[in-house]
């Protein structure tokens, strides 16, 4: 709800049941149906997740840190859309990224 004086934003008063506006104080009594409290926390389930799922494309690259011979690769354009686009590597062993420009 917005103020009707000040059109800013407006909270719920808790102690009088009233929407107040913290600029100028103005307030509006609260709607049918509203109630102002504070919510209870909810019981959340945390999946977790223990092996990495790749479904990137790979290729026959050696990595410079450990000498893998193969890699996870992505296009990006880093630059400005006339320029040809960035291939990032990540090695598929140590998890090491490199880039290389075309």
């Amino acid at each position: 709800m917005f103020c009707p004086k000040c059109k800013r934003l407006m909270r719920p008063d808790k102690a009088g049941g009233k929407w107040r506006c913290a600029a100028c104080g103005a307030t509006v009594p609260l709607g049918p149906g509203v109630e102002v409290g504070r919510s209870t926390p909810q019981s959340r389930e945390v999946a977790v997740v223990e092996t990495r799922v790749a479904t990137l494309p790979t290729a026959q690259e050696t990595c410079p840190k450990c000498s893998n011979t193969e890699a996870y690769w992505v296009l990006r354009q880093t630059r400005g859309a006339d320029e040809p686009e960035t291939r990032i590597f990540e090695c598929t062993k140590c998890g090491h990224k490199w880039r290389e420009y075309q």
